[in-house]
């Protein structure tokens, strides 16, 4: 049994960041005294709800941050992540004597000694791109600025951070950060929790879902536009789109409200569903589509692909490797994607082949791998 420091700045819902960590907290209980680390207190059933763990508050303890070190990031007028992140890093340093490992599941850590670091996307790669940029960044020259005060907060040491054992969510991520870091890394995918017991093939919907947040990122405009066109050649299939949204996003929450309303009624866009209305509705479908090019690795795909959904995405990022860089269910742009998708659609044989490969596919994504993989790793650590 090893003490375990699991660092993150929140483990409640929602946030594929979050969602990791408290997999991680899940995977690490059963054998090890784990002690989480967070900006937040931990709530567990929250947690247990939107994530699908089974944890209970017994099961471990929690080190907040002290209000005395968060109230000035906590009153910024803007969300500060990267300051939080900073003043968490600095106070892991403090704290993380007694302990055999420290783990963080928020991207380049400098814990002050060797620990395990799991990488979404490099913190540290700048400038940074431009779907990860909100209303509320300044110009680069404010950003510049704005690192360079973080940076000074998180006393962050590149050369103790590259002691680390550095974990990515894709092949992708990997490339990246070692081609930026010149550091080995391992994959070790998100856990997609077990779908609900899916319908048979006959049975479900012949329609699409796009899941995500409301964001412009996600480019749900490309998507309506991409299956308008497929409906030419296949009529009767509706979309349904799935998200979530925040003040900040209203404006384009609209416009996609106003474009679905131009192009008819088998367009749906629903906010806010539970996990398990959300879940009922993936295993009652046949098709999904996703429309961000560049995804680091994409939950939404992962769990339509778990649930025997066949899904299609863009050539680009993380979410090539969840359709097993299947050719057919990559698409370089509209007119590939029409093409590849209607071929589909009209093919009851590449339907069943495409369906048995995403039947493979998914398994590396299942909760009982991701949780052996934590614990292999977390045993085999030396610091």
């Amino acid at each position: 049994m090893r003490r375990v420091l699991l660092v993150q700045p929140s483990l409640q819902p929602p946030g594929g960041s979050n969602g990791v960590a408290a997999w991680v907290l899940q995977a690490l209980v059963a054998d090890h005294r784990v002690t989480v680390l967070s900006w937040r207190p931990v709530e567990v059933d929250p947690i247990n709800r939107f994530f699908g763990t089974h944890l209970r508050q017994s099961d471990f303890n929690t080190i907040v941050v002290p209000r005395s070190r968060r109230a000035l990031a906590d009153h910024l007028p803007v969300p500060g992540t990267l300051i939080k992140l900073s003043l968490l890093m600095r106070y892991t340093r403090k704290v993380s004597d007694g302990f055999d490992v420290v783990f963080g599941v928020f991207n380049e850590t400098d814990f002050g000694r060797r620990g395990i670091q799991y990488v979404h996307y490099p913190t540290y790669l700048r400038p940074r791109p431009k779907v990860d940029l909100r209303w509320y960044h300044p110009p680069q020259a404010g950003l510049d600025l704005y690192y360079e005060v973080a940076d000074r907060i998180a006393d962050f040491s590149i050369e103790r951070m590259k002691s680390n054992v550095t974990l990515v969510n894709s092949n992708w991520t990997g490339e990246h950060v070692s081609r930026f870091m010149g550091v080995p890394t391992r994959t070790l995918y998100p856990p997609v929790v077990d779908p609900a017991p899916g319908l048979e093939w006959d049975a479900r919907h012949n329609g699409f879902l796009a899941v995500g947040r409301i964001s412009p990122e996600k480019d749900y405009a490309r998507v309506m536009t991409i299956l308008s066109r497929v409906r030419e050649r296949v009529p009767g299939i509706t979309l349904t789109i799935v998200g979530t949204s925040d003040r900040h996003t209203q404006r384009y929450l609209r416009s996609l409200r106003a474009l679905a309303q131009s192009l008819g009624p088998w367009i749906d866009i629903r906010q806010d569903l539970s996990r398990d209305e959300l879940r009922a509705l993936m295993s009652a479908h046949r098709y999904g589509i996703h429309g961000m090019r560049e995804e680091h690795f994409g939950m939404a795909p992962a769990e339509l692909v778990r649930a025997g959904v066949v899904v299609w995405v863009p050539r680009g990022g993380g979410q090539i490797e969840i359709v097993g860089h299947e050719p057919a269910l990559m698409f370089d742009g509209d007119d590939d994607a029409v093409e590849k998708i209607a071929g589909t659609l009209t093919s009851a044989v590449e339907q069943r082949r495409l369906r048995d490969l995403l039947a493979i596919t998914g398994e590396q994504f299942s909760t009982a791998r991701f949780i052996q993989q934590v614990r292999d790793i977390v045993t085999a650590f030396e610091e």
